[in-house]
């Protein structure tokens, strides 16, 4: 009985090892990679994160007061009358 007991001790106690080993490998893997997204984008570095960045230059985004053309976004969907 004691030898049984030795084997299945072993058995599980490689199996948390090897276990534990891998999590650590994938989460250090994970975290390291994860360091390239606060690295600057852009057609001219290394960092792509979109065919877009690749074929022109960076997108500028809009400001959130800039005028959006005839229709009223709170008001309804029609354009207003000349």
């Amino acid at each position: 009985m004691g030898e049984i007991q030795q084997i299945v001790i072993g058995a599980l106690t490689g199996l948390g090892a090897s276990t534990v080993f891998v999590l650590v490998l994938w989460v250090g893997f994970c975290v390291i990679l994860g360091f390239a997204k606060f690295r600057q984008s852009g057609p001219r570095t290394l960092i792509v994160r979109s065919l877009d960045e690749v074929r022109g230059p960076r997108v500028s985004y809009l400001p959130p007061d800039a005028p959006r053309g005839p229709i009223d976004q709170l008001g309804g969907s029609r354009p207003p009358s000349a």
